[in-house]
C-alpha cells in the first residue's frame, strides 16, 4: 500500500513542476478528493447510498471538487487545483489528468445509451482547464482537451481537440509533443491556434466550391454544346 502511495504521489510530481517534495503533493486537494471519492465508491457499491453521499459531501466541502460515488476512476487520477464536476456514470481510465474548472457532465438518458449519462475518459488523457465534456461520450486513450473546449462527440485515440463546439486539430497529440507530457491539453504554438485553425478551415472551403463551380461551369459548357452539334447534325442529314 504504502509503495502505491510513492508511486501515486510520483506520479503527480512527473506532471507538476511545482511541488518541491512528496510531501507537498499530500496537501494537494485533488489527492484528497480522490481519498475520499474512494471511500464513498466503496460504499456506493455496497448499496449505502446515504452514507457515500456524506462522504462526498464532505469531501467537496473540503476540497471544492465534486465527484459523485458513483463514477468509476482508474490509478494515477490528477486533479490539478479544483472546481471540477464529475457525474455518476463517468468513467475515467489510469493516469488521467484534468484541470481546474472541468466538467464531465450528463445529458437526458433519451440522448444516449440508457443509464450511461456521463463521459468515458481513455488512459492517458488530458482535459485542460474550463473544458466540457458532456454526454455518454468516449473520449479516446491520450485524447488531449485544450482549455475551454465543449466536447459533445466521441474523441478520437490520441486526438487534440479545441473550439466550441470541439474539433480536431491538424495534428495527433503525439505529433505535438513527441511523447512528453502536454500541460493543460493545449500545445502552445501557431499550428494549434483556434484563430489559425479557423482560417484554414475556411480556405479549405473556399477551395472545395471553387472546384465545384469549376465543374458546374464544365457540366453547362457541356449542355450548351449538345443542340449546336444536334443542329449541325441534322443540317448536314
Amino acid at each position: 500500500m504504502f509503495d502505491g502511495l510513492v508511486a501515486y504521489l510520483d506520479s503527480i510530481k512527473a506532471r507538476d513542476p511545482a511541488p518541491r517534495s512528496r510531501w507537498e503533493v499530500l496537501l494537494y486537494p485533488g489527492l484528497w478528493a480522490l481519498a475520499f471519492h474512494r471511500v464513498a465508491h466503496w460504499l456506493y457499491r455496497g448499496n449505502l447510498f446515504f452514507l457515500a453521499r456524506l462522504v462526498n459531501h464532505i469531501g467537496r466541502a473540503f476540497t471544492a471538487i465534486d465527484i459523485h460515488p458513483g463514477a468509476v476512476i482508474g490509478r494515477n487520477f490528477f486533479i490539478d487545483h479544483g472546481f471540477v464536476v464529475i457525474g455518476e456514470t463517468a468513467e475515467i481510465g489510469d493516469d488521467v489528468t484534468i484541470y481546474q474548472q472541468v466538467t464531465l457532465g450528463g445529458t437526458n438518458p433519451s440522448d444516449g445509451v440508457p443509464g450511461k449519462r456521463h463521459p468515458t475518459i481513455g488512459d492517458g488523457a488530458i482535459i485542460g482547464s474550463g473544458a466540457q465534456v458532456l454526454g455518454p461520450i468516449h473520449v479516446g486513450a491520450r485524447a488531449r482537451i485544450g482549455a475551454n473546449a465543449v466536447v459533445t462527440k466521441d474523441v478520437p485515440e490520441g486526438a487534440t481537440m479545441v473550439g466550441i463546439p470541439a474539433r480536431s486539430t491538424l495534428v495527433s497529440a503525439e505529433a505535438s509533443n513527441a511523447g512528453r507530457f502536454l500541460p493543460y491539453g493545449t500545445p502552445c504554438s501557431e499550428l494549434f491556434d483556434p484563430a489559425t485553425q479557423k482560417l484554414e478551415i475556411l480556405q479549405c472551403e473556399v477551395e472545395r466550391l471553387r472546384a465545384e463551380l469549376v465543374a458546374l461551369a464544365a457540366e453547362r459548357g457541356r449542355d450548351a454544346e449538345l443542340p449546336a452539334r444536334n443542329g449541325k447534325e441534322r443540317g448536314r442529314a
